[in-house]
């Protein structure tokens, strides 16, 4: 029992080192920070103009497509950078789902911007 505990000794002190780092890097601006509160400091910013309006207001819905599209490429870097890594690795199985992943994504693209859904207009 005590072999299988000394296994897990280094991530039991890795685990305890990084929440000892985590919390003191979550508590040191509370010590160390200097406090002077102004009001031009604390009042609401918003491109650099006094609000306006509601922070309820409605978005226009390009805004939200704009954002899907920016999480769909996102994504899209996040899947070709282990497969580039593998790429020796993963043979023609690999290659063919990848390009169908890409075929798909371009077709979205191309879709989205012929419904003008990255115009700003």
């Amino acid at each position: 029992m005590s072999e299988l505990l000394s296994e897990y000794l280094p991530i039991i002190i890795f685990i305890a080192l990084s929440g000892v780092i985590g919390l003191a890097l979550l508590v040191a601006p509370f010590i160390i920070a200097y406090k002077n509160p102004d009001p031009e400091k604390l009042s609401a910013y918003e491109c650099g103009f006094e609000p306006f309006d509601d922070a309820r207001m409605k978005f226009d819905a390009r805004f939200y497509l704009v954002a899907i599209l920016f999480i769909i490429f996102d994504l899209e870097v996040a899947f070709l950078f282990p497969w580039a890594v593998a790429f020796r690795d993963v043979g023609w199985f690999g290659f063919v789902s990848m390009m169908i992943f890409l075929t798909v994504l371009t077709i979205g693209f191309i879709y989205e911007w012929r419904k003008g859904a990255l115009e700003w207009d």
